[in-house]
């Protein structure tokens, strides 16, 4: 109608954890225990070979990537992302928000592609009792011996489904591990973590580079 008055919107990009996430110090005090980042900016696209392409697929993965796509539960890093197992004949290839190529023209006959950066939330957790804290929530052994660097796991954390990989280890030896989980589940998972790894300090940040 002339003269009416149209609100302008505008929508902001917003973690999951925005209201969770309170950067510093939780639980006992002293030295933090864990590590838990958040990590924001970043491009995750969900690769699924085509009924009968998974060759094809492997083949376009090796060309662009100068890898294999993993065939089994691992991560494989290359120069510019990681590639993560997330079931047969599929992975993630995750890489810094704004530097993807978009893959439709790699994998345009042999993958469908999905684009989950925003449907996921990315954290890292790190520090001398992540692996204690990561074992009250999951039934994973991750014990270097069986979870070395690389490995990976489409698992299950206090009933929420995440995709789990064990990173580089820091320069001091330090355990890195990763895990997506869906943005719908990832604040109850954040509280449970907290919650778990309160006994033994809990250094909480986010990052917004990859």
């Amino acid at each position: 109608m002339e003269g009416a008055s149209v609100a302008d919107f505008s929508w902001d990009v917003r973690s999951p954890l925005e209201r969770a996430l309170a950067p510093g110090a939780y639980g006992v005090q002293g030295d933090a225990g864990v590590s838990l980042t958040e990590i924001r900016n970043f491009d995750l696209v969900q690769v699924m070979a085509r009924r009968g392409k998974a060759g094809d697929l492997a083949e376009a993965a090796n060309a662009r990537f100068g890898v294999a796509a993993p065939e089994t539960p691992k991560a494989v890093g290359t120069a510019d992302a990681t590639l993560i197992w997330s079931g047969p004949d599929q992975f993630f290839v995750l890489s810094k928000g704004g530097r993807t190529e978009v893959l439709a023209q790699t994998f345009a006959s042999s993958a469908s592609l999905s684009d989950q950066s925003h449907a996921r939330v990315l954290i890292s957790v790190c520090g001398p009792k992540a692996r204690a804290m990561l074992a009250k929530l999951s039934s994973i052994d991750l014990h270097p011996d069986a979870f070395p660097v690389g490995a990976a796991a489409a698992t299950s954390m206090d009933h929420t489904s995440v995709t789990l990989w064990r990173g580089g280890d820091k320069a001091d030896g330090q355990a890195v591990f990763n895990l997506l989980v869906f943005a719908t589940f990832a604040e109850s998972l954040w509280h449970t973590m907290l919650d778990s790894a309160a006994e033994y300090g809990v250094a909480v940040e986010h990052s917004e580079e990859l």
